[in-house]
């Protein structure tokens, strides 16, 4: 999920709260709490954790709620996967280690000392190789999940969203989201969901039903939705659709910036295209 800022760049932990409630009233059973779309590579620890605690206030025993506490250190991220369990979170995403690109040992020796420092947290291992540089296998992602306490993986690389031995699988894009519900995979950790959660949870529910063909149509549907979340880098346009509904402001921390007005217009566009409510403009 998206953070809210003030406008002067803090943290609004309310409106990041009424979001949280939004998105699980919208038909989402789990919160991620600074992720990438929560832009954590400009959250401090603190902020991290005061983030989590709102959001577990106010939806934490409806849902599953889970902290972004990976990082490329792993001390570091041992330390705030720990402040995570202690802080109420359900379970972890840690991220492939970005920049310094360990090898397949050190990523194995990075991940088991981050389970093995909170054992009885959930872990979700997050493959990103777009952004970090760094891909994990799928036979190396199936020798992870021998560690007891990783249970699932955020697929982010659409190639090789199959099933891995272990563990739960989820999409880590929107668009992988269809193919993983065919695989029998466990669901997404999406950005369209924002703006389309019911819809999305459809999806989710008519798969586990056996309708495939109802989830493929809703999943068309969608498309144009999914292409506004990609006008440019995640999580700018999603704050800007964010924005353009009336539910929390577009404001990003450096080095994110807004998007600009062209990019808004073609988000504005491809949003009704998909079906999404807008105000009137300059109603809000």
């Amino acid at each position: 999920m998206a953070t809210a800022f003030h406008e002067g760049g803090d943290i609004d932990a309310r409106s990041t709260a009424a979001l949280a409630r939004r998105l699980v009233d919208d038909g989402s059973q789990g919160l991620v709490v600074a992720g990438t779309t929560g832009e954590s590579p400009t959250l401090d620890d603190h902020e991290k954790i005061a983030l989590l605690e709102a959001v577990v206030d106010e939806v934490g025993d409806e849902t599953t709620i889970i902290l972004g506490s990976g990082s490329n250190d792993t001390r570091h991220s041992v330390e705030l996967t720990r402040a995570a369990a202690d802080a109420g979170a359900d379970a972890g995403l840690v991220v492939t280690p970005y920049y310094n690109r360990p090898n397949a040992a050190g990523l194995k020796a990075h991940f088991t000392a981050i389970a093995e420092g909170s054992p009885d947290l959930p872990l979700i291992l997050y493959n990103i190789p777009s952004r970090v540089g760094i891909n994990m296998e799928p036979d190396f992602l199936a020798e992870l999940a021998q560690v007891p306490n990783i249970v699932a993986v955020k697929q982010a690389n659409d190639e090789q969203l199959q099933a891995i031995p272990g563990l739960d699988l989820l999409a880590g894009n929107d668009v992988g989201f269809l193919r993983v519900l065919e695989l029998g995979g466990a669901g997404g950790i999406l950005v369209a969901s924002h703006l389309a959660g019911g819809r999305m949870r459809q999806m989710w529910d008519s798969a586990q039903a056996g309708d495939l063909e109802q989830a493929r149509q809703t999943d068309l549907e969608l498309a144009p939705l999914y292409s506004a979340m990609g006008v440019t880098i995640n999580p700018i346009p999603v704050k800007a659709a964010l924005e353009m509904v009336g539910i929390c402001s577009a404001t990003m921390r450096l080095p994110m910036v807004e998007a600009t007005p062209e990019e808004k217009e073609e988000i504005r566009t491809l949003l009704s295209q998909a079906g999404i409510d807008l105000p009137e403009r300059g109603t809000l």
